[in-house]
């Protein structure tokens, strides 16, 4: 069953034929076929045509039954003050994905101190309310750099929305690029990706190796060498917390 729910993850699209999934899962054509007809009793699958099925919505219960308590934990918050005290100020921000018709980030929680946003152009009701585009911003690409690459596909096929900051990625090499070093490094540097004046270090939040978000840390554009590197200890060492928090380990 887990491997066949992983081959819907690995493929393409959303709707899939037995024989695909028996390819991608590594099992027989009659197995696959056993384990889709049990599935679908249980709301793991549905079959949305003869011979062709999508992920159910009992998957979904899954997934949100094991992430909801560990979203709410307190400490959570904590952490994201501590990252903001240790880089002397700046805003803070814990994105969660979300994959509801779209693979895209939501503001789960922040520290600001003070601040009231204005010097983003947004107000703190609209940051919690409004999913945002992977494509853009260090903690947008922190989390894309890790997802699969049929989704990866889905969100290069974006168009950019109107109002971004004039760092931002746009041609389709140079942000592939800057995923791969984000791989390679465990973080995202962006300057002015979002909005003009403002810079960026992201990473991601694992669990199991599977991205659930990222945690930025954002500061007014200075000159790249001012405490940097100090920045991007921090931000790398609070998404381990939190993702150690999230995971219960």
């Amino acid at each position: 069953m887990f491997r066949l729910l992983h081959a819907f993850t690995q493929l393409g699209g959303e709707v899939h034929g037995l024989a695909e999934l028996a390819r991608a899962s590594a099992l027989d054509d009659s197995t696959v076929y056993r384990i889709l007809r049990c599935g679908i009793q249980q709301g793991a699958f549905v079959q949305v045509a003869r011979g062709r099925y999508r992920l159910g919505p009992a998957a979904v219960r899954l997934g949100t039954q094991a992430l909801t308590p560990r979203l709410q934990d307190r400490a959570l918050s904590s952490c994201l003050e501590q990252l903001r005290l240790a880089a002397d100020g700046g805003l803070v921000f814990l994105y969660g994905l979300t994959n509801l018709g779209h693979p895209q980030r939501h503001c789960i929680d922040m520290a600001v101190g003070s601040s009231d946003l204005s010097e983003l152009g947004l107000p703190p009701r609209d940051l919690m309310s409004i999913n945002r585009s992977l494509r853009i911003g260090a903690s947008g690409r922190a989390i894309l750099a890790h997802l699969s690459d049929n989704l990866q596909q889905r969100v290069l096929a974006e168009k950019l929305p109107p109002a971004v900051g004039p760092g931002v990625y746009r041609g389709r090499n140079e942000l592939l690029a800057s995923l791969a070093e984000i791989r390679a490094k465990g973080y995202a540097v962006g300057y002015q990706e979002c909005v003009r004046g403002w810079d960026s270090v992201a990473a991601p939040v694992l669990w199991g190796g599977t991205v659930l978000g990222s945690v930025v840390l954002m500061k007014p554009s200075s000159p790249p060498t001012v405490a940097r590197d100090r920045y991007e200890r921090a931000v790398t060492s609070t998404t381990a917390e939190v993702g150690r928090l999230i995971g219960g380990f």
